[in-house]
Formats: C-alpha cells, sequence, structure tokens
C-alpha cells in the first residue's frame, strides 16, 4: 500500500477521495496492525516525504494509542502490548529518530507519541532505556534536536505516574529541564521547551522539593526566566509559579517577597498574557490558604498548628491597591462576549479571593476606593468601584458589612435606573445579586431588606429586566438570589407575596423577548421563576395554580414545530428543559400542599402527557428534565401514577439503558427510586425489567463509574416496595453487592476524589442491604437472608477497621446493623454478638456529635438487644 498518497488522499478537499482513503488507512489498520504501524512510523520518520502526510502519520500513531473514551483506551493499551516486539523495537527507533528532523511538526508529533508509548509501557518495564537516551540527547546537540526531546521529557512526565520513574532518573530530567531554562541557554526554543517541560515535571519533585539546595536553584532558575525578554517564557515560567505555589505552598516561604516583587512588576508593566498569569499566581495562593484555613476551622488549636502562612495577610497593604489599578483595565465589550477574560476581569476575581481568604481586613483597604471613583463621570471608575464592591462581599462578617450595604443600596438603586454606561448597569446588577446572595436571609441578623425598601428593590428590577439582554440577566439573577434569602423564613406570608404577580408577568414577559437567547437571559428568567417559585408560600398557591397551564401551553408550542432545522432543534431542546424544570418545581409546590394538591392534580394527566412526547422527541437535556419531572409528579400523585407505568415504561428502561450519556442514567435510576416510594407493591410488574436493565448497567465497563452507587441504593428501593417479592433477585443482587463490598471495604484512597467516590459506593451497598433486610421484616421468609448475615457483620467490621468512613457512611452503616439484628431476630443473636461492630463500632456512635449518628446507634443498641435476649 502506498501510505504517503493515502495520507494525502485523507486530506483532500474532494469528500470522496478523503472517505475512499480514511477507509483504506482503517483496512489496514484492521488487518495487520504491526505493519500499519510500522509504515506509519517509518512515514513520520522520513525526512523525503511531504509535511503533510508525516503530520498525519503522527496523529494516525497517536490515536492508535489513546482515546477520550476509557474503553477504548483500555482496548489500544492491550492492542500496544500485545504488538510483536521487534515491531515495537522498530517503531521506537523510528520515532526518536524523528526528534532530529528538520521538521518542527514531524518533531513535535513524535515527542507526543513516545510520551503515550511511554505511558503504556514503563508501568510494564518496558523501554528502560528511553529516559537514558532523551537525557543523552540533551547534551551539545544542534538546538532543535535538544528542544524536541525537553518537549519529550515534559509529555512524558504528563503521560507517566511519578511513582513509575525512580528518583535517579527524576533527578537527571530535572537537572536536564532546568539548565535548559538556565539564562545561560542562548537558544529561546530550547529555553521555551524546557520551562514548559518543568510544568510538567513539578508532580516529580517532591523529593527535590524538600532539599534545599536543589529547591533554592529550580526556584532561582524559574524567577529568572520570568524576566526573559521571549514573552512566551516569562508566560511559561509563570505558569510554573503557579503551579508551585499549589503543589508546594510550604516551601514557599523564603521566595514569596521576591515572587511578590516580580509579580507586581508583572500586572502593572507586562503585556496582558504575563499579567493574567502573575493574579493567577495570587488566586492560586488565596484558594490554598482558603482551603487550609477551611480545613482547621473546627479546630480550636493555637494558630501555631494551623500550617497556614498568611502570605495573603502580609501582603494586603501592597496587593489590594495592586489589584484595584487592575479593575480600570476594562474592555469595550466584556459583558457581551462569553468567556471574556482580562486582566480587570481577573483583578476582580482575585480580589474575591482575598476577601474569602482575609475576611474584614480587606474592608478599610477597598472602601476609599470605592467612594473616590463611585460617582466620577468615566465610566470605568464608577465601574471598577461597582466591581470592587461586589467583589468583597463575600468573606468579610455581614456585621461589618452591613452598615455600607445600607448606605451603598440607594445608591445601587438608582445607577442601576440612571447610569448611562450598560458596563456600569451590568456590574451594578451583578454585585446588588451578591449582596442579596451573602447578606440577606433567615441565617442574618442584619436586615438588610426592610418593608419600607422592599417595594422599590423590586419595583427598579423589574424595570432593568426590560435593559439589555446583559443587564437583565444579572437583574434576574439579582432576583433569583432576593426570593431565595425568603426561602426558610418560616412565616405564612413571605415580603414578596404582595409583588408575586407582577414579578411573574415580568419575568414570563422576558422569556418571550426577541434577544432573550443572548447573554443567557431566558434560562435567567426561567431560574428567576422557579426560585420565586420555590420560596413562595401557601398565600400564592392559587395565583402558581394559574401557571400551571401557561407553562403547559409554552411546552405544548415546541412539540408543535414542523420539521426542525438542527440550530431550531437545540433551540427547541434548550427550551423544553427550562419549561420541563419550571414543570418540577410546580408540581413539588403544588403536588405536596394539601392547600393546593387537590386542584392541581386535574392538570396531571395532561402534564403527562406532555412529559412523554417530549421523550418522544429524544434529547439527552430534555431528557434529564423530563425524567426529573416525572419524578416529581410520581411522588405528588403517589399510587396513582400506576395509570402512567404502561406507557412510560418504555422511557424509563431507554434511560437506565443510556450509557452514553451517564447523567441521564443516574438521574433515570433516582426516578426509579420515585417510583418505589409512590407505587409501593404497584412497580412489581416492572421489576423484572427494571432489576435485569440495572443488573446489565452493574456488569458493563461502559457505565461511568458514578453512576453505580445509586444503582445499589435502588436495589434497597425496590425491596422496600415489593418486600418479599424480592425473593427471585437476590440471588443475582446479593453476589454483586458482596463482591462490591469487598472491593469498597478495602479501597486505597490515593486522592480526595477516589476517597469521595468510595465512600458514595459504601453507601450504595449499605442502602441497598438496608432496604433489602427492612423489606423483608414481618416476612415467613426471613431466613432467606441468614447465609448474607456472616458477610454484612464482616463488612461492617472491616469499614469500621479502615477508619475512613465519612459522616454519611458512618450513619447508614449503624443503621444497617440495627436493620439485620431487627429482621432476623435472635436467628443472628449470637452471630451479632460476635462481630466488632455491635461494640467497640456501635460505642463510638452512641457517643458520636453528630445527632443523627447518635439516633441511629440508639435504634441500633435497642435491635440488638432484643436479638439477643431472644
Amino acid at each position: 500500500m502506498e501510505v504517503t498518497q493515502v495520507l494525502l488522499n485523507a486530506q483532500s478537499v474532494d469528500g470522496t477521495i478523503r472517505k475512499q482513503a480514511e477507509e483504506s488507512l482503517k483496512q489496514f489498520q484492521d488487518q495487520n496492525l504491526p505493519g500499519f504501524l510500522l509504515s506509519i512510523s517509518a512515514e513520520l520518520a522520513n525526512e523525503e516525504k511531504p509535511v503533510n502526510s508525516r503530520k498525519l502519520a503522527g496523529l494516525v500513531l497517536k490515536n492508535a494509542l489513546d482515546a477520550k473514551e476509557q474503553n477504548m483506551k483500555v482496548e489500544l493499551v492491550r492492542r500496544w502490548l500485545s504488538l510483536d516486539m521487534n515491531a515495537k523495537i522498530q517503531i521506537r527507533k523510528y520515532l526518536l529518530q524523528t526528534l532530529s528532523s528538520l521538521a518542527p511538526d514531524a518533531r513535535s508529533t513524535a515527542s507526543q507519541v513516545i510520551a503515550k508509548v511511554a505511558g503504556i509501557e514503563l508501568p510494564h518495564k518496558q523501554w528502560p532505556e528511553l529516559i537514558g537516551s532523551l537525557l543523552s540527547n540533551t547534551h551539545q546537540l544542534p538546538p532543535h534536536v535538544k528542544q524536541a526531546t525537553l518537549e519529550t521529557l515534559g509529555y512524558l512526565c504528563e503521560e507517566v505516574s511519578s511513582d513509575v520513574v525512580d528518583q535517579d532518573q527524576v533527578n537527571k530530567i530535572l537537572t536536564a529541564v532546568v539548565q535548559g531554562m538556565n539564562s545561560s541557554e542562548t537558544n529561546n526554543d530550547v529555553r521555551l521547551a524546557a520551562t514548559r517541560a518543568l510544568y510538567n515535571a513539578l508532580g516529580f519533585a517532591q523529593a527535590n522539593f524538600t532539599n534545599d539546595m536543589e529547591r533554592d536553584y529550580i526556584m532561582r532558575v524559574v524567577c529568572e526566566a520570568t524576566l526573559s525578554p521571549e514573552l512566551k517564557i516569562r508566560q511559561a515560567a509563570f505558569e510554573c509559579l503557579v503551579a508551585i505555589s499549589s503543589t508546594y505552598y510550604e516551601k514557599l516561604a523564603p521566595y514569596i517577597q521576591d515572587i511578590f516583587n516580580i509579580a507586581a512588576k508583572a500586572v502593572r508593566e507586562d503585556e496582558e498574557p504575563i499579567a493574567l498569569q502573575a493574579i493567577e499566581f495570587w488566586s492560586s495562593i488565596c484558594d490554598e490558604e482558603i482551603d487550609i484555613l477551611e480545613e482547621y476551622a473546627g479546630d480550636f488549636s493555637a494558630d501555631s498548628d494551623i500550617p497556614c502562612f498568611y502570605f495573603i495577610k502580609q501582603a494586603l497593604p501592597a496587593l489590594v491597591p495592586m489589584l484595584l489599578e487592575t479593575l480600570l483595565k476594562q474592555e469595550e465589550d466584556q459583558d457581551l462576549e462569553e468567556g471574556a477574560w482580562n486582566l480587570a476581569m481577573a483583578g476582580g476575581t482575585c480580589l474575591g479571593l482575598v476577601a474569602q481568604t482575609v475576611g474584614d481586613d480587606i474592608v478599610p483597604l477597598v472602601l476609599p476606593f470605592i467612594e473616590e471613583n463611585i460617582s466620577k463621570p468615566d465610566w470605568r471608575q464608577r465601574e471598577a468601584a461597582t466591581y470592587a464592591f461586589g467583589s468583597i462581599l463575600e468573606g468579610p462578617s455581614p456585621d461589618k458589612l452591613a452598615s455600607i450595604v445600607n448606605v451603598a443600596l440607594d445608591f445601587m438603586l438608582s445607577a442601576l435606573m440612571k447610569d448611562p454606561n450598560n458596563h456600569v448597569k451590568d456590574t451594578t446588577a451583578w454585585t446588588l445579586g451578591r449582596i442579596f446572595e451573602f447578606l440577606h436571609g433567615s441565617t442574618s441578623e442584619t436586615m438588610i431588606i426592610t418593608p419600607e425598601n422592599c417595594q422599590q428593590i423590586i419595583t427598579v428590577l423589574l424595570q432593568s429586566m426590560k435593559d439589555a439582554p446583559n443587564v437583565a440577566e444579572k437583574a434576574c439573577g439579582a432576583l433569583y438570589f432576593l426570593a431565595q434569602g425568603y426561602e426558610n423564613i418560616g412565616s405564612s406570608s413571605s415580603p414578596l407575596t404582595p409583588f408575586f404577580q407582577d414579578i411573574v408577568q415580568a419575568i414570563l414577559t422576558v422569556t418571550h423577548r426577541e434577544d432573550a437567547g443572548e447573554s443567557r437571559l431566558r434560562t435567567a428568567a426561567y431560574e428567576a421563576l422557579n426560585e420565586v417559585v420555590r420560596s413562595s408560600r401557601d398565600d400564592t398557591g392559587p395565583m402558581i395554580l394559574q401557571l400551571v397551564p401557561l407553562i403547559m401551553m409554552e411546552l405544548h408550542k415546541t412539540l408543535e414545530v414542523e420539521k426542525p432545522s438542527t440550530d431550531e432543534r437545540e433551540k427547541q431542546a434548550e427550551l423544553q428543559g427550562l419549561l420541563c424544570g419550571c414543570l418540577q418545581v410546580f408540581i413539588q409546590k403544588l403536588g405536596t400542599s394539601e392547600a393546593t394538591k387537590y386542584a392541581f392534580m386535574q392538570y396531571a394527566d395532561q402534564i403527562m402527557g406532555l412529559f412523554l412526547r417530549v421523550f418522544a422527541c429524544r434529547s439527552a437535556t430534555v431528557h434529564e428534565e423530563a425524567m426529573l419531572a416525572i419524578g416529581a409528579l410520581a411522588y405528588a400523585t403517589g399510587l396513582d401514577f400506576a395509570k402512567y407505568m404502561p406507557e412510560f415504561f418504555m422511557y424509563l428502561e431507554m434511560g437506565l439503558q443510556n450509557f452514553e450519556e451517564y447523567q441521564v442514567c443516574a438521574i433515570t435510576v433516582g426516578v426509579v427510586g420515585d417510583m418505589c416510594r409512590a407505587l409501593e407493591e404497584k412497580i412489581l410488574p416492572y421489576c423484572d425489567g427494571i432489576m435485569t436493565q440495572l443488573l446489565k448497567d452493574l456488569s458493563s465497563n461502559q457505565l461511568h463509574r458514578s453512576v453505580k452507587p445509586p444503582i445499589f441504593s435502588c436495589f434497597g428501593d425496590i425491596a422496600l416496595a415489593i418486600g418479599e417479592n424480592f425473593e427471585k433477585y437476590l440471588m443475582y443482587a446479593m453476589p454483586m453487592l458482596q463482591s462490591a463490598a469487598e472491593l469498597s471495604a478495602h479501597t486505597p484512597g490515593f486522592d480526595d476524589e477516589m476517597t469521595e467516590y468510595t465512600n458514595l459506593l459504601r453507601n450504595g451497598i449499605l442502602e441497598a442491604y438496608s432496604g433489602i433486610f427492612q423489606g423483608f421484616k414481618s416476612s415467613p421468609k426471613t431466613q432467606l437472608l441468614m447465609p448474607y448475615a456472616p458477610h454484612i457483620l464482616q463488612f461492617l467490621d472491616s469499614l469500621y477497621q479502615e477508619k475512613d468512613m465519612d459522616d454519611a457512611v458512618t450513619k447508614t452503616a449503624i443503621g444497617l446493623l440495627g436493620d439485620v439484628a431487627d429482621t432476623l431476630g435472635s436467628n443472628a443473636g449470637s452471630l451479632i454478638q460476635l462481630s466488632v461492630s455491635s461494640r467497640e463500632f456501635l460505642n463510638e456512635c452512641l457517643s458520636s456529635d453528630d445527632h443523627l449518628i447518635k439516633e441511629s446507634a440508639e435504634w441500633a443498641r435497642m435491635a440488638i438487644s432484643q436479638a439477643v435476649s431472644g
């Protein structure tokens, strides 16, 4: 096969030629993988071949080694590892040879492919000579080879886990990289590749950062690189500083003053990409200190025991003025661009993080800037002052802010109505939203919103909802937080009740605006409507009831569009999602209140009919919203929901089969739980289908792991609903629960994410066991569960001994111990007495500070004592 021509044809503008070439490549790959990979890597390495065919050859190689989708990735790794060793040796040779190529694209692609191969082979102790070969390339060679080699080392550190490379090799990699970064390196391409490589290699440098001399050297070279005349090198060096600030925060103290000076100079004088990274350094330090202070907040130990260096607090007098200066560097159209990011926005974000880090101390430093600029004729100064105010509202205590906010509120409301500048109005509406979010609500002692100013606030917000889309969107956001603050006030009427009709009318008008698709306006309007309804009291029930047919009508209209284009279909799906979400809130509000439940039920059939039609449109986002709304409807209608099941069941099954859009699958699993609680034994005719699909989901490698814990919980929901009828599923469900329990009892928590997932999994398994045992209680068939009791008690003992359960798992675990005792009674008495859980774990839970754990433990103690004495 003439590979060069096929690769060139695969990039042809002629669709037929391109498709034919792609098929030829695929056929070659499927029929003879070693031959295919050898041909492609030879193409990449051949200096006489066209640039374009070499470039695609590299890309094809990379795709043969890696994929985004986990199962495909596993399969590609398996294929590579099972390749003939002679073919692999030849491919490696070609790849290393390509690093000397004069074509930059070929070198760069080879770097990435070598790293992908290393990511597969090094953990399997293959290609042990690779790092040595690369390091020998970094001495006295043409600069382009050195550059490509450093780039490869950087990618390799990104692909390979640090425990795969021994410390001696790590030291050599870091030495080569840091030498390449040194100011004595005259070639900028080499220096840039080295600086980027250090960024990826930092995770390998733990041992080097604990050695003072090595750390000093690395830090000196990075700081010098931030002063390079070459912009890209300065940017990469600041990116290294940002990474160091989060990875090695505890080692920064000796360097912080120098870094502050370098960063301040960059923010004030350097080009925007560099200034943004310099600000990011301080944001990263804030994140670290916020995490440390949060983690230790509950410990009343001396400050000296908290591993926080208070860098931000010490830097405040110089840091805050520097950040305030950046706020004046706005761009004309930043509010209209999705995802816009510039110096002013970065500075404001960092200022917000500083406020969260130091609390009250920031207020006196920012207040003079606000007072000086808030009324200036130049819009930039007014906007910057407003942005500064909005940024410091989270962090300081409400007491410190209340008096300032009370003075500022009138001013803000007036600016929102009268300021001639769109930016200023946008930021003002955002700031009002922040005031309501952080300083207004049932937990707040100081009243920001009073009977006197409530009407004025609402009038201004509703007026602003007629403004430009970006301002109207922020006004909807402010209304959302205003309503949310009244959610838990406990009285029978809300201060918003007198304005309810006007608010709803204004929001509905916004949803029909021609430009409601801009700046997320329509979405923000529906979110505000949902929150206004959610936080309302029973006295608005009749008004909410009148909204139901209106929203149903809107949903009906979206279903009537004839043959929509792709663009129209996307918009239609988004709108259907918003409307289903809206109906879900109405169902929860009206269907659970005695005053409105009966009147609401007259719409249930029509609403369900609309949801079924939405499912027939088959779009994932809508699918989620409609599924959630159906869950709410099941809860509200209870046993009556059975009449919808024959038609709905196929969509429920489709949701459970949706591996690709795993969020849809997870939501559907949750809805099965809602159905079980609503229908109780009436769910029985559908259980075979549901259980078959859930068991398939659990056995599948394709399904995202996050869906597995809720599936286990769902077993418990089903067993609770159908009681002893669960008998026929025991032989399938119990072995799965047992093997998952064994896995989760001893999963090593490599990181916080893994620990969190392990606890979710444990909780799901425990909830399943609990539901099954409670479902069989008082049934003549309880003896069927006896064979499983020893394993469950052993699982509880292992969890207790691992000592890494979170509170939710602890509560479910001790509850399960009680369920086993309660359901099996004296049959299990002697077994329970032998378990560690029944003594030590139970005693620990009985003396817990968490009242829910304590409650579960007291019930378990009672059940155990009855079982033992029985």
